[in-house]
Protein backbone atom coordinates (compact mmCIF):
# COMPACT_ATOMS: atom_id res chain seq x y z
CA UNK A 1 0.00 0.00 0.00
CA UNK A 2 1.05 3.97 -0.59
CA UNK A 3 0.03 6.55 1.70
CA UNK A 4 -3.21 7.97 1.51
CA UNK A 5 -3.94 9.74 -1.98
CA UNK A 6 -6.71 12.28 -2.61
CA UNK A 7 -9.32 10.58 -4.64
CA UNK A 8 -10.18 13.98 -6.40
CA UNK A 9 -10.33 15.16 -9.92
CA UNK A 10 -7.15 17.50 -8.75
CA UNK A 11 -5.78 19.87 -6.03
CA UNK A 12 -7.70 23.24 -5.59
CA UNK A 13 -3.65 24.36 -5.69
CA UNK A 14 0.30 23.80 -5.87
CA UNK A 15 0.74 23.06 -1.96
CA UNK A 16 1.06 19.02 -2.99
CA UNK A 17 2.80 19.60 -5.86
CA UNK A 18 6.52 18.26 -6.21
CA UNK A 19 9.37 17.70 -8.82
CA UNK A 20 10.22 13.93 -9.85
CA UNK A 21 13.90 12.99 -10.42
CA UNK A 22 13.23 13.26 -13.58
CA UNK A 23 12.08 16.43 -13.74
CA UNK A 24 8.05 16.32 -13.65
CA UNK A 25 6.43 18.72 -12.40
CA UNK A 26 3.45 16.78 -10.94
CA UNK A 27 1.16 15.39 -7.93
CA UNK A 28 3.20 14.22 -5.21
CA UNK A 29 0.75 10.98 -4.57
CA UNK A 30 0.77 10.62 -8.30
CA UNK A 31 4.74 10.57 -8.36
CA UNK A 32 4.81 8.08 -5.20
CA UNK A 33 2.88 5.72 -7.04
CA UNK A 34 5.96 5.22 -9.60
CA UNK A 35 7.74 3.05 -6.75
CA UNK A 36 5.11 0.75 -6.72
CA UNK A 37 5.25 0.22 -10.74
CA UNK A 38 9.03 0.12 -10.99
CA UNK A 39 10.68 -3.00 -12.71
CA UNK A 40 10.58 -5.93 -10.64
CA UNK A 41 10.40 -9.60 -11.24
CA UNK A 42 8.15 -10.41 -8.79
CA UNK A 43 8.63 -14.84 -7.24
CA UNK A 44 4.76 -14.90 -6.36
CA UNK A 45 5.17 -18.70 -4.93
CA UNK A 46 7.25 -21.94 -6.46
CA UNK A 47 7.08 -21.60 -10.01
CA UNK A 48 4.60 -18.44 -10.53
CA UNK A 49 6.71 -15.18 -11.75
CA UNK A 50 5.33 -12.04 -12.62
CA UNK A 51 6.99 -9.02 -14.38
CA UNK A 52 6.25 -5.47 -13.18
CA UNK A 53 7.70 -2.80 -15.35
CA UNK A 54 8.75 -3.73 -18.55
CA UNK A 55 5.63 -1.52 -19.91
CA UNK A 56 2.50 -1.02 -19.45
CA UNK A 57 1.08 -5.17 -18.80
CA UNK A 58 3.12 -7.64 -16.86
CA UNK A 59 4.24 -10.82 -18.69
CA UNK A 60 3.75 -13.81 -16.12
CA UNK A 61 5.01 -17.05 -16.35
CA UNK A 62 4.15 -20.31 -14.96
CA UNK A 63 6.43 -23.70 -14.18
CA UNK A 64 4.03 -26.35 -15.48
CA UNK A 65 4.75 -30.27 -15.59
CA UNK A 66 5.84 -30.15 -19.44
CA UNK A 67 7.50 -27.04 -19.95
CA UNK A 68 6.73 -22.65 -18.80
CA UNK A 69 3.23 -21.44 -20.07
CA UNK A 70 3.65 -17.46 -20.68
CA UNK A 71 0.35 -15.19 -19.85
CA UNK A 72 0.14 -12.43 -21.91
CA UNK A 73 3.36 -10.76 -24.18
CA UNK A 74 3.33 -7.15 -23.86
CA UNK A 75 3.64 -4.48 -27.14
CA UNK A 76 6.25 -5.87 -29.09
CA UNK A 77 8.93 -8.48 -29.86
CA UNK A 78 11.44 -6.53 -27.65
CA UNK A 79 9.49 -6.08 -24.51
CA UNK A 80 8.59 -9.88 -25.14
CA UNK A 81 12.33 -10.71 -25.26
CA UNK A 82 13.11 -8.42 -22.08
CA UNK A 83 10.79 -10.68 -20.04
CA UNK A 84 12.31 -13.62 -21.36
CA UNK A 85 15.44 -12.46 -20.28
CA UNK A 86 14.57 -12.59 -17.11
CA UNK A 87 12.88 -15.59 -17.10
CA UNK A 88 16.13 -16.94 -18.30
CA UNK A 89 17.48 -16.12 -15.11
CA UNK A 90 15.73 -18.49 -12.79
CA UNK A 91 14.89 -21.36 -15.43
CA UNK A 92 16.21 -22.62 -18.88
CA UNK A 93 12.74 -24.83 -19.27
CA UNK A 94 10.99 -23.77 -22.72
CA UNK A 95 7.85 -22.23 -22.66
CA UNK A 96 5.60 -24.48 -24.07
CA UNK A 97 1.93 -22.77 -24.37
CA UNK A 98 0.60 -19.23 -24.33
CA UNK A 99 -2.19 -17.79 -22.68
CA UNK A 100 -4.03 -14.50 -23.59
CA UNK A 101 -5.70 -12.72 -20.98
CA UNK A 102 -7.62 -10.44 -23.41
CA UNK A 103 -6.78 -8.56 -26.55
CA UNK A 104 -4.02 -6.25 -25.24
CA UNK A 105 -0.81 -6.80 -24.60
CA UNK A 106 -0.41 -9.48 -27.02
CA UNK A 107 1.92 -8.40 -29.10
CA UNK A 108 5.22 -10.13 -28.50
CA UNK A 109 4.46 -13.69 -28.96
CA UNK A 110 6.44 -14.07 -32.01
CA UNK A 111 9.73 -13.53 -29.23
CA UNK A 112 8.87 -17.16 -27.97
CA UNK A 113 8.29 -18.53 -31.31
CA UNK A 114 11.74 -17.36 -32.36
CA UNK A 115 13.67 -18.41 -29.05
CA UNK A 116 12.41 -21.67 -29.66
CA UNK A 117 13.05 -22.04 -33.49
CA UNK A 118 9.19 -22.79 -34.04
CA UNK A 119 6.37 -21.51 -35.99
CA UNK A 120 2.91 -20.70 -35.54
CA UNK A 121 1.73 -23.93 -35.45
CA UNK A 122 3.99 -25.59 -32.62
CA UNK A 123 3.00 -23.32 -30.27
CA UNK A 124 -0.07 -23.68 -28.33
CA UNK A 125 -1.91 -20.09 -27.82
CA UNK A 126 -5.18 -19.80 -25.87
CA UNK A 127 -7.49 -16.74 -25.83
CA UNK A 128 -11.11 -15.90 -26.42
CA UNK A 129 -12.61 -16.52 -29.88
CA UNK A 130 -12.96 -12.63 -29.87
CA UNK A 131 -9.39 -11.29 -29.83
CA UNK A 132 -9.26 -11.42 -33.25
CA UNK A 133 -11.91 -8.84 -33.63
CA UNK A 134 -11.35 -6.67 -31.58
CA UNK A 135 -7.85 -6.28 -32.59
CA UNK A 136 -9.12 -5.54 -36.19
CA UNK A 137 -11.71 -3.12 -34.82
CA UNK A 138 -9.22 -0.94 -32.86
CA UNK A 139 -6.91 -0.71 -35.85
CA UNK A 140 -9.36 -0.30 -38.80
CA UNK A 141 -12.39 1.72 -38.59
CA UNK A 142 -11.79 3.75 -35.63
CA UNK A 143 -8.06 3.22 -36.14
CA UNK A 144 -7.32 6.97 -36.20
CA UNK A 145 -9.40 8.35 -33.28
CA UNK A 146 -8.16 5.12 -31.02
CA UNK A 147 -4.81 6.09 -32.15
CA UNK A 148 -5.04 9.65 -31.45
CA UNK A 149 -7.15 8.76 -27.85
CA UNK A 150 -3.39 6.47 -27.08
CA UNK A 151 -1.23 9.06 -27.97
CA UNK A 152 -3.35 11.64 -25.69
CA UNK A 153 -3.96 9.35 -22.21
CA UNK A 154 -0.69 7.76 -22.55
CA UNK A 155 1.89 10.42 -22.39
CA UNK A 156 3.31 8.93 -25.68
CA UNK A 157 4.58 12.48 -27.08
CA UNK A 158 5.69 13.73 -23.79
CA UNK A 159 9.04 14.74 -23.27
CA UNK A 160 11.39 12.18 -21.31
CA UNK A 161 12.15 14.65 -18.88
CA UNK A 162 11.46 18.35 -17.92
CA UNK A 163 8.43 19.46 -16.03
CA UNK A 164 6.33 17.88 -18.56
CA UNK A 165 7.88 14.47 -18.29
CA UNK A 166 5.83 11.42 -17.39
CA UNK A 167 7.04 9.53 -13.83
CA UNK A 168 4.11 6.89 -14.49
CA UNK A 169 1.26 6.07 -16.31
CA UNK A 170 -0.72 5.02 -14.22
CA UNK A 171 -1.21 1.26 -14.67
CA UNK A 172 2.40 0.72 -15.64
CA UNK A 173 5.66 3.30 -16.24
CA UNK A 174 5.54 3.55 -19.85
CA UNK A 175 2.33 2.34 -22.47
CA UNK A 176 5.97 1.43 -24.06
CA UNK A 177 9.62 1.22 -22.85
CA UNK A 178 11.88 3.27 -24.63
CA UNK A 179 14.88 1.02 -24.44
CA UNK A 180 12.68 -1.30 -26.53
CA UNK A 181 12.30 0.71 -29.67
CA UNK A 182 11.71 0.41 -32.39
CA UNK A 183 8.67 -2.01 -31.49
CA UNK A 184 8.55 -4.58 -33.50
CA UNK A 185 5.22 -5.86 -33.68
CA UNK A 186 5.11 -9.48 -32.88
CA UNK A 187 1.19 -10.81 -32.25
CA UNK A 188 0.13 -14.18 -32.89
CA UNK A 189 -3.18 -15.15 -33.35
CA UNK A 190 -4.80 -17.72 -31.06
CA UNK A 191 -4.49 -21.20 -32.13
CA UNK A 192 -6.60 -22.81 -29.64
CA UNK A 193 -9.88 -20.64 -28.86
CA UNK A 194 -12.48 -20.59 -26.26
CA UNK A 195 -15.78 -18.28 -25.88
CA UNK A 196 -17.06 -19.50 -22.56
CA UNK A 197 -15.89 -21.05 -18.94
CA UNK A 198 -14.08 -23.81 -19.61
CA UNK A 199 -11.55 -25.93 -18.19
CA UNK A 200 -8.27 -26.47 -20.00
CA UNK A 201 -5.39 -29.08 -19.41
CA UNK A 202 -2.31 -26.79 -20.79
CA UNK A 203 1.33 -27.65 -20.36
CA UNK A 204 0.49 -30.72 -17.96
CA UNK A 205 -1.88 -28.40 -15.35
CA UNK A 206 -5.44 -28.09 -15.00
CA UNK A 207 -6.67 -24.67 -16.03
CA UNK A 208 -9.99 -23.05 -15.46
CA UNK A 209 -11.53 -20.28 -17.06
CA UNK A 210 -13.91 -17.84 -16.39
CA UNK A 211 -14.77 -15.23 -18.60
CA UNK A 212 -14.89 -12.40 -17.18
CA UNK A 213 -15.47 -8.46 -18.92
CA UNK A 214 -13.45 -5.55 -17.73
CA UNK A 215 -12.00 -3.00 -20.27
CA UNK A 216 -12.77 -5.37 -22.84
CA UNK A 217 -15.32 -7.93 -23.40
CA UNK A 218 -12.93 -10.65 -24.19
CA UNK A 219 -11.50 -10.91 -21.20
CA UNK A 220 -11.14 -13.90 -18.32
CA UNK A 221 -9.81 -15.06 -15.51
CA UNK A 222 -7.54 -17.98 -15.18
CA UNK A 223 -7.65 -20.33 -12.24
CA UNK A 224 -4.85 -22.76 -11.34
CA UNK A 225 -6.40 -24.82 -8.68
CA UNK A 226 -3.22 -26.83 -7.52
CA UNK A 227 -0.73 -23.51 -7.44
CA UNK A 228 -3.91 -21.48 -5.68
CA UNK A 229 -3.28 -18.64 -8.15
CA UNK A 230 -5.37 -16.77 -10.34
CA UNK A 231 -4.40 -14.45 -13.08
CA UNK A 232 -6.66 -11.85 -14.15
CA UNK A 233 -7.32 -8.38 -15.55
CA UNK A 234 -9.78 -7.06 -13.24
CA UNK A 235 -7.76 -5.84 -10.03
CA UNK A 236 -5.87 -2.72 -10.94
CA UNK A 237 -3.27 -1.04 -9.07
CA UNK A 238 -5.63 1.96 -9.13
CA UNK A 239 -9.31 2.48 -9.17
CA UNK A 240 -10.92 0.49 -12.25
CA UNK A 241 -11.61 2.18 -15.34
CA UNK A 242 -15.38 3.09 -16.51
CA UNK A 243 -14.32 5.78 -18.54
CA UNK A 244 -11.22 5.89 -20.58
CA UNK A 245 -10.50 9.45 -21.57
CA UNK A 246 -9.06 8.17 -25.16
CA UNK A 247 -12.49 7.00 -25.51
CA UNK A 248 -13.62 3.18 -25.18
CA UNK A 249 -17.35 1.14 -25.61
CA UNK A 250 -18.39 1.19 -22.14
CA UNK A 251 -17.53 -0.84 -19.57
CA UNK A 252 -20.65 -1.81 -17.69
CA UNK A 253 -19.74 -1.94 -13.92
CA UNK A 254 -23.25 -4.65 -13.23
CA UNK A 255 -21.16 -7.37 -15.34
CA UNK A 256 -17.43 -6.38 -14.07
CA UNK A 257 -18.87 -7.29 -10.67
CA UNK A 258 -19.64 -10.61 -11.52
CA UNK A 259 -16.16 -11.40 -12.89
CA UNK A 260 -14.87 -9.66 -9.61
CA UNK A 261 -17.05 -12.12 -7.24
CA UNK A 262 -15.75 -15.33 -9.03
CA UNK A 263 -12.70 -14.32 -8.65
CA UNK A 264 -13.66 -13.32 -4.89
CA UNK A 265 -15.57 -17.50 -4.67
CA UNK A 266 -11.61 -18.81 -5.46
CA UNK A 267 -10.24 -17.75 -2.00
CA UNK A 268 -6.99 -17.99 -4.15
CA UNK A 269 -3.38 -17.33 -1.99
CA UNK A 270 -2.09 -15.73 -4.98
CA UNK A 271 -3.34 -13.05 -7.31
CA UNK A 272 -1.57 -12.20 -10.47
CA UNK A 273 -2.87 -9.02 -12.36
CA UNK A 274 -2.43 -8.15 -16.14
CA UNK A 275 -0.94 -4.62 -14.45
CA UNK A 276 0.14 -4.22 -11.07
CA UNK A 277 2.13 -6.05 -8.34
CA UNK A 278 0.42 -9.69 -7.06
CA UNK A 279 -1.03 -9.50 -4.38
CA UNK A 280 -0.70 -13.04 -2.18
CA UNK A 281 -2.66 -14.12 1.10
CA UNK A 282 -6.38 -15.02 1.24
CA UNK A 283 -7.16 -12.94 3.90
CA UNK A 284 -5.48 -10.05 2.45
CA UNK A 285 -6.89 -11.07 -1.88
CA UNK A 286 -10.10 -10.77 0.10
CA UNK A 287 -10.17 -7.99 2.05
CA UNK A 288 -8.84 -5.24 -0.32
CA UNK A 289 -10.81 -7.31 -3.59
CA UNK A 290 -13.97 -6.64 -1.52
CA UNK A 291 -13.81 -3.25 -1.26
CA UNK A 292 -12.21 -2.82 -4.58
CA UNK A 293 -15.16 -4.37 -5.89
CA UNK A 294 -17.79 -2.54 -3.65
CA UNK A 295 -15.79 1.09 -4.49
CA UNK A 296 -17.20 -0.13 -8.24
CA UNK A 297 -20.62 -0.89 -6.74
CA UNK A 298 -20.58 2.44 -5.20
CA UNK A 299 -20.11 4.43 -8.27
CA UNK A 300 -22.69 2.73 -10.19
CA UNK A 301 -25.29 2.73 -7.35
CA UNK A 302 -24.92 6.25 -6.26
CA UNK A 303 -25.00 7.33 -10.45
CA UNK A 304 -28.48 5.61 -10.26
CA UNK A 305 -29.92 6.85 -7.25
CA UNK A 306 -29.17 11.01 -8.23
CA UNK A 307 -30.23 10.25 -11.87
CA UNK A 308 -33.34 9.11 -11.06
CA UNK A 309 -33.66 12.09 -8.59
CA UNK A 310 -33.04 14.38 -11.96
CA UNK A 311 -29.54 15.45 -11.88
CA UNK A 312 -27.73 16.20 -15.01
CA UNK A 313 -24.37 14.68 -16.36
CA UNK A 314 -22.10 17.25 -14.73
CA UNK A 315 -24.45 17.67 -11.64
CA UNK A 316 -23.62 13.66 -11.15
CA UNK A 317 -19.93 14.51 -11.42
CA UNK A 318 -20.09 17.28 -8.46
CA UNK A 319 -22.41 15.33 -5.93
CA UNK A 320 -20.67 11.86 -6.39
CA UNK A 321 -17.33 11.17 -4.40
CA UNK A 322 -15.52 7.93 -3.22
CA UNK A 323 -15.42 7.01 -0.01
CA UNK A 324 -12.52 8.73 2.39
CA UNK A 325 -11.80 4.93 3.21
CA UNK A 326 -11.03 4.35 -0.77
CA UNK A 327 -7.73 6.61 -0.16
CA UNK A 328 -6.20 3.79 2.03
CA UNK A 329 -5.08 1.54 -0.99
CA UNK A 330 -3.86 1.64 -3.98
CA UNK A 331 -6.45 -0.29 -5.21
CA UNK A 332 -8.78 2.49 -4.87
CA UNK A 333 -6.95 5.73 -5.59
CA UNK A 334 -7.55 7.72 -8.53
CA UNK A 335 -3.78 7.00 -9.96
CA UNK A 336 -5.44 6.19 -13.82
CA UNK A 337 -8.52 8.11 -13.90
CA UNK A 338 -11.11 10.13 -11.95
CA UNK A 339 -14.28 9.03 -10.51
CA UNK A 340 -15.75 12.11 -11.75
CA UNK A 341 -15.80 11.04 -15.77
CA UNK A 342 -16.72 7.57 -14.74
CA UNK A 343 -20.26 8.50 -12.85
CA UNK A 344 -20.86 10.47 -15.91
CA UNK A 345 -19.49 7.83 -18.07
CA UNK A 346 -22.31 5.23 -15.99
CA UNK A 347 -25.06 7.78 -16.90
CA UNK A 348 -24.30 8.27 -20.89
CA UNK A 349 -23.98 4.33 -21.03
CA UNK A 350 -27.18 3.91 -19.16
CA UNK A 351 -29.14 6.72 -20.91
CA UNK A 352 -27.46 8.21 -23.55
CA UNK A 353 -25.50 11.34 -24.24
CA UNK A 354 -28.96 13.47 -23.14
CA UNK A 355 -28.85 14.31 -19.87
CA UNK A 356 -31.98 16.23 -18.99
CA UNK A 357 -29.86 19.44 -18.99
CA UNK A 358 -31.93 22.10 -21.64
CA UNK A 359 -29.15 23.47 -22.65
CA UNK A 360 -28.01 20.40 -24.33
CA UNK A 361 -30.99 19.47 -26.24
CA UNK A 362 -30.12 21.56 -29.74
CA UNK A 363 -26.78 23.09 -28.59
CA UNK A 364 -25.03 25.87 -30.94
CA UNK A 365 -22.19 24.30 -33.02
CA UNK A 366 -18.79 24.86 -31.17
CA UNK A 367 -17.51 28.08 -32.91
CA UNK A 368 -20.87 29.54 -32.81
CA UNK A 369 -21.54 29.08 -29.29
CA UNK A 370 -18.15 30.13 -28.46
CA UNK A 371 -18.63 33.51 -30.62
CA UNK A 372 -21.85 33.77 -29.02
CA UNK A 373 -20.57 33.56 -25.27
CA UNK A 374 -17.94 36.03 -25.29
CA UNK A 375 -19.99 38.59 -27.27
CA UNK A 376 -22.25 38.16 -24.28
CA UNK A 377 -19.43 39.02 -21.66
CA UNK A 378 -17.65 41.41 -23.62
CA UNK A 379 -15.34 40.69 -26.16
CA UNK A 380 -12.37 38.71 -26.22
CA UNK A 381 -10.38 41.11 -24.30
CA UNK A 382 -12.92 40.77 -21.09
CA UNK A 383 -13.09 37.10 -21.32
CA UNK A 384 -9.08 36.90 -21.54
CA UNK A 385 -9.06 38.90 -18.37
CA UNK A 386 -11.59 36.94 -16.72
CA UNK A 387 -9.86 33.71 -17.71
CA UNK A 388 -6.33 35.36 -16.22
CA UNK A 389 -7.96 35.73 -13.35
CA UNK A 390 -9.26 32.39 -13.37
CA UNK A 391 -5.71 31.19 -13.71
CA UNK A 392 -4.59 33.64 -11.00
CA UNK A 393 -7.43 32.50 -8.18
CA UNK A 394 -6.75 28.81 -8.80
CA UNK A 395 -10.32 28.61 -10.49
CA UNK A 396 -9.45 26.01 -12.76
CA UNK A 397 -12.71 24.76 -13.77
CA UNK A 398 -13.78 27.94 -14.92
CA UNK A 399 -10.33 28.94 -16.44
CA UNK A 400 -10.71 25.68 -18.68
CA UNK A 401 -14.04 27.17 -19.69
CA UNK A 402 -13.60 30.66 -21.18
CA UNK A 403 -10.13 29.32 -22.38
CA UNK A 404 -12.01 26.73 -24.44
CA UNK A 405 -14.11 29.56 -25.72
CA UNK A 406 -11.87 31.46 -27.48
CA UNK A 407 -9.73 28.95 -29.02
CA UNK A 408 -13.00 27.06 -30.29
CA UNK A 409 -14.10 30.13 -31.80
CA UNK A 410 -13.19 31.35 -35.52
CA UNK A 411 -10.46 34.49 -34.67
CA UNK A 412 -8.94 32.47 -31.95
CA UNK A 413 -5.27 34.22 -31.51
CA UNK A 414 -1.89 32.83 -30.57
CA UNK A 415 -2.56 34.30 -26.61
CA UNK A 416 -5.56 32.45 -26.85
CA UNK A 417 -4.19 29.15 -27.04
CA UNK A 418 -1.20 29.89 -24.77
CA UNK A 419 -3.47 31.21 -21.97
CA UNK A 420 -5.88 27.56 -22.24
CA UNK A 421 -2.33 25.45 -22.23
CA UNK A 422 -1.48 27.65 -19.36
CA UNK A 423 -4.81 26.42 -17.18
CA UNK A 424 -4.35 22.67 -18.56
CA UNK A 425 -0.99 22.40 -17.31
CA UNK A 426 -1.65 23.69 -14.08
CA UNK A 427 -4.54 21.11 -13.83
CA UNK A 428 -1.96 18.58 -15.39
CA UNK A 429 0.68 19.57 -12.52
CA UNK A 430 -2.11 18.75 -9.23
CA UNK A 431 -3.74 15.89 -10.48
CA UNK A 432 -3.35 12.35 -9.26
CA UNK A 433 -4.88 10.23 -12.35
CA UNK A 434 -1.82 9.45 -14.83
CA UNK A 435 -4.79 10.08 -17.65
CA UNK A 436 -5.70 13.15 -16.76
CA UNK A 437 -1.80 14.31 -16.31
CA UNK A 438 -0.80 13.02 -19.66
CA UNK A 439 -4.27 14.38 -21.47
CA UNK A 440 -3.91 18.12 -20.61
CA UNK A 441 -0.07 18.40 -21.43
CA UNK A 442 -0.53 16.92 -24.61
CA UNK A 443 -3.17 19.29 -25.70
CA UNK A 444 -1.03 22.20 -23.94
CA UNK A 445 1.68 21.36 -25.86
CA UNK A 446 -0.35 21.13 -29.18
CA UNK A 447 -1.97 24.51 -28.34
CA UNK A 448 1.35 26.03 -27.73
CA UNK A 449 2.83 24.81 -31.29
CA UNK A 450 5.40 22.34 -29.94
CA UNK A 451 3.33 19.53 -30.78
CA UNK A 452 1.92 18.55 -34.00
CA UNK A 453 -1.05 15.92 -33.99
CA UNK A 454 -2.74 16.72 -36.97
CA UNK A 455 -1.66 13.21 -38.38
CA UNK A 456 -3.67 11.79 -35.63
CA UNK A 457 -6.73 13.37 -37.54
CA UNK A 458 -6.52 11.95 -40.63
CA UNK A 459 -7.53 8.13 -41.05
CA UNK A 460 -4.33 6.26 -42.78
CA UNK A 461 -4.17 2.87 -43.79
CA UNK A 462 -1.50 1.49 -43.06
CA UNK A 463 0.87 -1.26 -45.94
CA UNK A 464 1.22 -3.47 -43.75
CA UNK A 465 -1.90 -3.81 -42.34
CA UNK A 466 -3.68 -3.63 -46.10
CA UNK A 467 -1.40 -6.80 -47.30
CA UNK A 468 -2.19 -8.98 -44.06
CA UNK A 469 -5.88 -8.09 -44.61
CA UNK A 470 -7.03 -6.35 -47.83
CA UNK A 471 -10.46 -7.34 -47.12
CA UNK A 472 -10.84 -5.71 -44.06
CA UNK A 473 -9.15 -2.36 -45.79
CA UNK A 474 -12.07 -2.32 -48.40
CA UNK A 475 -14.89 -2.19 -45.87
CA UNK A 476 -12.94 0.20 -43.53
CA UNK A 477 -13.39 2.09 -46.88
CA UNK A 478 -16.96 3.22 -45.83
CA UNK A 479 -16.43 5.33 -43.05
CA UNK A 480 -14.23 7.21 -45.03
CA UNK A 481 -17.17 8.18 -47.40
CA UNK A 482 -17.68 11.63 -48.31
CA UNK A 483 -21.58 12.52 -49.08
CA UNK A 484 -21.38 15.36 -51.30
CA UNK A 485 -19.32 13.38 -53.85
CA UNK A 486 -21.81 10.03 -53.43
CA UNK A 487 -25.09 11.92 -54.84
CA UNK A 488 -26.14 9.51 -57.68
CA UNK A 489 -23.70 7.09 -57.45
CA UNK A 490 -25.02 3.72 -57.52
CA UNK A 491 -22.47 0.77 -58.15
CA UNK A 492 -21.49 -2.85 -56.95
CA UNK A 493 -17.96 -3.27 -57.05
CA UNK A 494 -16.19 -6.79 -56.53
CA UNK A 495 -12.56 -6.52 -55.63
CA UNK A 496 -10.34 -9.92 -56.07
CA UNK A 497 -7.11 -10.01 -54.62
CA UNK A 498 -4.63 -12.76 -55.03
CA UNK A 499 -4.58 -15.79 -52.87
CA UNK A 500 -8.38 -15.90 -53.68
CA UNK A 501 -9.62 -13.65 -51.32
CA UNK A 502 -12.69 -11.39 -52.63
CA UNK A 503 -14.94 -8.74 -51.03
CA UNK A 504 -17.59 -6.07 -52.54
CA UNK A 505 -19.17 -2.76 -51.65
CA UNK A 506 -22.45 -1.51 -53.50
CA UNK A 507 -21.86 2.37 -52.99
CA UNK A 508 -25.56 3.71 -53.11
CA UNK A 509 -27.81 6.29 -51.30
CA UNK A 510 -24.64 7.98 -50.22
CA UNK A 511 -23.03 4.75 -48.16
CA UNK A 512 -21.14 1.98 -48.98
CA UNK A 513 -22.47 -1.30 -48.15
CA UNK A 514 -20.12 -3.81 -47.51
CA UNK A 515 -21.08 -7.41 -49.37
CA UNK A 516 -19.23 -10.44 -50.17
CA UNK A 517 -18.58 -8.78 -54.07
CA UNK A 518 -21.56 -11.35 -55.54
CA UNK A 519 -23.91 -9.65 -58.83
CA UNK A 520 -21.17 -6.70 -58.72
CA UNK A 521 -21.45 -4.69 -61.81
CA UNK A 522 -17.63 -4.31 -62.18
CA UNK A 523 -14.79 -6.30 -60.72
CA UNK A 524 -11.71 -4.50 -59.84
CA UNK A 525 -8.31 -7.65 -59.94
CA UNK A 526 -5.53 -6.18 -58.09
CA UNK A 527 -2.39 -7.96 -55.53
CA UNK A 528 -2.47 -7.15 -51.64
CA UNK A 529 0.81 -4.90 -52.20
CA UNK A 530 -0.76 -2.81 -55.29
CA UNK A 531 -3.88 -2.18 -53.49
CA UNK A 532 -1.69 -1.28 -50.03
CA UNK A 533 0.30 0.78 -52.22
CA UNK A 534 -2.50 3.30 -53.22
CA UNK A 535 -4.47 3.28 -49.95
CA UNK A 536 -1.02 4.03 -48.13
CA UNK A 537 -0.61 6.95 -50.69
CA UNK A 538 2.86 5.42 -52.24
CA UNK A 539 0.78 5.38 -55.54
CA UNK A 540 -2.14 7.07 -57.69
CA UNK A 541 -4.18 4.43 -58.63
CA UNK A 542 -4.95 5.50 -61.61
CA UNK A 543 -1.12 5.16 -62.28
CA UNK A 544 -1.36 1.81 -60.58
CA UNK A 545 -3.99 0.80 -63.18
CA UNK A 546 -1.97 2.23 -66.48
CA UNK A 547 1.18 0.62 -65.62
CA UNK A 548 3.63 3.46 -64.76
CA UNK A 549 3.78 2.30 -61.17
CA UNK A 550 6.26 -0.06 -59.30
CA UNK A 551 3.46 -2.76 -60.27
CA UNK A 552 2.59 -2.88 -63.39
CA UNK A 553 -0.30 -5.41 -64.51
CA UNK A 554 -1.14 -6.11 -60.41
CA UNK A 555 -4.38 -3.75 -61.19
CA UNK A 556 -7.53 -4.10 -63.67
CA UNK A 557 -10.89 -3.01 -64.04
CA UNK A 558 -13.19 -5.63 -65.87
CA UNK A 559 -16.72 -3.34 -66.03
CA UNK A 560 -16.94 0.43 -66.64
CA UNK A 561 -13.62 1.66 -65.88
CA UNK A 562 -14.66 5.56 -65.86
CA UNK A 563 -17.43 4.45 -63.47
CA UNK A 564 -15.29 2.29 -60.52
CA UNK A 565 -13.31 5.38 -61.15
CA UNK A 566 -15.54 7.99 -60.44
CA UNK A 567 -17.13 5.79 -57.33
CA UNK A 568 -13.60 5.54 -55.81
CA UNK A 569 -13.66 8.91 -55.69
CA UNK A 570 -16.15 9.72 -53.11
CA UNK A 571 -13.65 8.15 -50.43
CA UNK A 572 -11.62 10.42 -48.59
CA UNK A 573 -8.29 8.69 -49.68
CA UNK A 574 -5.93 11.32 -51.99
CA UNK A 575 -4.63 8.66 -53.89
CA UNK A 576 -8.06 7.93 -54.85
CA UNK A 577 -8.78 11.01 -56.63
CA UNK A 578 -8.80 11.54 -60.56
Amino acid sequence: MTRPSPTRSFAPDDRDTVTSISGAVAQSAYVEHTQLLERRFHHVRQGVWSLVGNGLSNQTFIDAPEGIIAIDTGESVEEMRAALAELRAVTDRPVVAVLYTHFHYVGGTQAILDERGLDASGLPIHGHARIAFNRTRAAAEIGTAYGRGLIEQFAISLPVDGPDSCPNVGLGLYYRDPAHAPFTPGHVPVNRTFDGACELQVAGLTVHVQPAPSDADDSVTYWFPELGTAVNNLVWPVLFHVFAIRGEEYRDPRIMLHGIDHLLSLHADHLVAAHGPPISGADTIEQRVTRYRDSIQFLWDQTVRLTNRGLSSVELGHAIRLPDQCDDDYLTSEFYGVAEHHVRQIRHGLFGFFDGDEANLFPHNTAERAARLIAGFGGRGEVRRQLRAAIDTDDMRWALELGSWLVRSDDAEPTDRELLATALRQVARRTSAANIRSWCLTRALSLEGRLDLSRTRTHRLPTRQVIADPVQSVHTLRVLLLPERADGIDLHIRWEFDGGRATGLHIRNSVAVPTDGTGAAAVLRCTGAAWAAVLGGQAAWAAVLGGQAAWPGDLAIEGDAAAVRRALAVFDVESLQP
